[in-house]
């Protein structure tokens, strides 16, 4: 090579350079610049697109890099499949004011990465990072303690539902009301074919709500889901049963983040009536998306704050777009900010809080009720569509640092695509 000029050398080196870089990091594809505004208080957030816009390439041929400077990252991300792939990722937002992140799309073996998995294990579905259990999903039939009538027996709820510290936050079958089961969503005044049935309270044996299927699971290095079918179930007079509502409940949950104790629970609960007849659900004080929690809370050491400021001594009966949920447990502090999507009915949904003096020690239960002062009207081939996030947190969160997690639900920042090739 000596004997070439000089500026054929320094092409040759520079090529040799190019080679070396497209092995490390693949033939770029596309680039992705994500802008957000405002006050982030640090916590990360999915975002996503459509990946068929940008290529056709398969996913396992796909990595994505963000790019910082010089500074090049791999960033987990997953590809979820349906009549169009798209690309999910994190965007980790750093305390103070929001701005633009950039990320290359890249042809490349991906990075390994601890999945996300959804273990079954007698009857139990577990979301789990690694050794980190962060969600239980009851599709077996749990029934009561010994001696306790059958009727309360349930299956299809969430329980346990971890701190990212470890804490279980949800309780199931408490004395005070046995047909309590962690978070779950029946409805308790239904008018359906000339009855008034009640799917909450199954001692009145009216009605259940009850697994039936797992439609689907998946795992990966960003989130693990399942989705389940629900059935709520007319008990008759007779004996016999008739299925009136069909649910399609889908749970993800997010990888925590490394330097953060919160992770994202997102639900996403589907309704169709189940045969020709409507399904009325009724104006009741309580219905709907609720959460038993753990016994540790007391009126003494957990607290409620709404996103219209009220604390638990007036949330009960309220509006709101997200209610914070915390208190001391098991020597730390962790809780959950329940989340709305405005697309809900009803939204901004009213709240059933339990009071502080409930049994005495202030035994909490909140509830997001969009028939509280209502009534829905589920009609025969339509398709009704609830959706809710949880954000799971140890340390105490604040109202600002709420309201960006609400924000970054219902508006998650944009991203635009620079197509390279």
């Amino acid at each position: 090579m000596n004997n070439y000029p000089k500026v054929i050398r320094k092409l040759s080196f520079y090529a040799v350079f190019c080679i070396i870089v497209m092995n490390n990091y693949g033939q770029k594809i596309a680039t992705f610049e994500v802008d957000f505004s405002g006050e982030t208080y640090g916590i990360n957030f999915p975002v996503s697109i459509d990946l068929d816009a940008v290529t056709f390439i398969p996913d396992s041929e796909l990595t994505l890099i963000e790019v910082s400077g010089n500074n090049r990252n791999s960033v987990p991300f997953q590809i979820e499949q349906g009549p169009r792939r798209t690309l999910y990722w994190m965007i980790k937002q750093n305390p103070g004011a929001g701005g633009k992140r950039i990320y290359e799309l890249v042809k490349g073996t991906p990075a390994k990465m601890t999945e996300l998995s959804a273990t079954a294990n007698d009857g139990i579905l577990i979301l789990h990072h690694g050794d980190q259990n962060l969600l239980g999903y009851y599709f077996k039939t749990l029934y009561p303690p010994e001696g306790v009538d059958t009727a309360f027996k349930r299956s299809g709820f969430i329980h346990p539902l971890w701190s990212p510290n470890g804490q279980v936050l949800t309780r199931i079958q408490p004395p005070d009301h046995y047909h309590h089961y962690g978070i779950w969503n029946p409805w308790t005044h239904v008018s359906f074919e000339g009855d008034t049935v009640d799917f909450w309270n199954l001692s009145r044996r009216e009605g259940t709500v009850r697994f039936a299927n797992f439609v689907s699971t998946q795992k990966g290095c960003l989130f693990s889901e399942f989705e389940a079918l629900h059935e709520h179930v007319v008990l008759q007079e007779n004996g016999g049963e008739k299925v009136a509502l069909n649910e399609l409940q889908s749970v993800r949950v997010y990888r925590p983040q490394d330097d953060q104790n919160i992770y994202i629970v997102d639900f996403v609960i589907q309704y169709n009536c189940a045969t020709e007849s409507p399904f009325l659900i009724l104006e009741y004080r309580y219905a709907g998306f609720g959460w038993r929690t753990t016994e540790a809370w007391t009126n003494k050491n957990s607290e409620v704050l709404s996103s219209e400021g009220k604390t638990r001594k007036d949330a009960d009966g309220s509006t709101a777009r997200w209610c914070i949920v915390q208190g001391s447990v098991d020597d730390d502090y962790a809780g959950v900010v329940m989340m709305s999507y405005p697309a809900n009915y009803n939204h901004p949904e009213p709240l059933r809080i339990w009071p502080e003096n409930q049994y005495g020690r202030g035994d909490m239960f909140a509830n997001f009720c969009p028939t509280k002062n209502t009534d829905w009207l589920l009609e025969p081939g339509q398709k009704y569509v609830l959706k809710y996030r949880l954000l799971v947190f140890n340390d105490p969160i604040s109202k600002e640092k709420a309201e960006a997690a609400w924000k970054n639900f219902v508006y998650p920042p944009k991203v635009s695509i620079i197509i390279n090739n």
